[in-house]
């Protein structure tokens, strides 16, 4: 019997039935009218999802892609960009926008430090014309989340392009597109969105379609204008993953259905409950210890583990797969994911193998703390 397998990453994350059911279907031609229904529904929710009334786009490719597609799109080599950067995917924009010969400004923080609004305030004073601010809402190598309202607003008036990486945000934390005057926004489908792999939209303000909005860099696949008038014809310029749309469909769905609001909630509540577990098994946090961490929970090994070795025994002897730090922060921390289709039971099921595998690896910690008081937590949470 093959071992029961539980995913508490922050991407890709679990699957719900309904969704994996979907992508059991038959698969359909992208040009019939039984998938451009659907392809239309799902368009739609996005910008639902989204908060926008302009156009998102919708590629077949992970969240980079669409950030690569904000690049090409909007710069040209020369082209000066200011780039916030707190973590792996901040600096991430850093990197694809030098490969197409931009020139980097960057505001770079400390892993774990959350971006101020102020300091990209005087960052864009002091740079003379900058094209693009890109920014980053949900830090997963950090557990930082940060305001991309007040970021956005600090941008504004540099005139540049506010960008944000919303691969891991979008549908589990609030990100208001149109109110906050946000031009594009990217995510993809296997964090909040609850859908594999592979597919990723950018949210494009009308602003950016102006005819100056646009750059001179080479693009073909990810042209927002050829993708924007296919889909303007309910068709895709090119075949999409067709099964992953219908699932996505699906997922959207349900998070209508359900609320946004309601899942920002939950969001908050688990994000809460994760902490709290975490913190009374006597673990120090690396992300941030408030509401804003609804997330992904970073969270500091005791003095003499190895995060690596933590993050495989788990995997390898329990089935329970968490994440472990990047960069330089691998081996340092573990990070335990709760986006999308989790529930307060994950967490428990989360803690209790942090706790076994913690307890097997020498660690001085109080079994079955974490457990209850995450329980407790998120009880008393929910009744508010």
């Amino acid at each position: 019997m093959a071992a029961k397998r539980y995913l508490f990453t922050p991407g890709p994350t679990t699957v719900p039935p309904e969704v994996l059911a979907a992508l059991a279907e038959p698969v359909v031609h992208h040009r019939g009218s039984d998938f451009r229904a659907v392809y239309q529904e799902c368009l739609q929710r996005l910008k639902q999802i989204f908060r926008t009334s302009s156009e998102v786009l919708l590629f077949t490719a992970s969240g980079t892609g669409a950030m690569e597609s904000a690049v090409a799109n909007l710069c040209s080599p020369g082209n000066r960009v200011v780039v916030v950067s707190a973590g792996s995917f901040g600096e991430r924009w850093a990197q694809i926008a030098e490969r197409y010969g931009c020139e980097v400004v960057p505001v770079r923080y400390e892993w774990g430090e959350t971006p101020a609004a102020d300091d990209l305030a005087a960052a864009l004073r002091d740079t003379n014309g900058a094209r693009a601010v890109f920014l980053t809402q949900s830090e997963t190598s950090t557990g930082v989340v940060a305001d991309v309202q007040a970021l956005a607003a600090a941008a504004r008036p540099s005139g540049a392009h506010v960008v944000v990486d919303a691969i891991s945000s979008v549908g589990a934390v609030p990100l208001e597109v149109d109110a906050w005057g946000i031009d594009v926004a990217c995510a993809g489908s296997q964090k909040a969105l609850m859908t594999p792999p592979g597919l990723a939209m950018a949210s494009v303000s009308d602003a950016v379609w102006a005819p100056e909005g646009r750059s001179s860099s080479p693009r073909y696949y990810f042209d927002w204008d050829r993708t924007r008038r296919a889909q303007e014809q309910l068709d895709s310029a090119f075949t999409p993953a067709t099964s992953l749309v219908v699932a996505l469909n699906v997922a959207l769905g349900l998070i209508l259905d359900a609320g946004l609001e309601q899942a920002f909630e939950r969001h908050r509540l688990l994000g809460r409950a994760c902490r709290e577990g975490a913190k009374a098994m006597g673990l120090e946090l690396f992300s941030p210890d408030d509401d804003s961490a609804a997330v992904v929970t970073a969270i500091k090994t005791p003095e003499g583990i190895d995060a690596t070795e933590l993050v495989s025994l788990l995997r390898d002897r329990y089935g329970v797969q968490l994440a472990n730090g990047q960069a330089q922060l691998k081996g340092k921390v573990f990070r335990i994911g709760h986006i999308g289709y989790y529930d307060v039971f994950d967490i428990a099921t989360a803690l209790g193998a942090v706790e076994l595998g913690l307890a097997e690896l020498g660690a001085d910690i109080e079994r079955g703390v974490a457990v209850t008081k995450a329980l407790d937590v998120f009880a008393e949470g929910a009744k508010v």
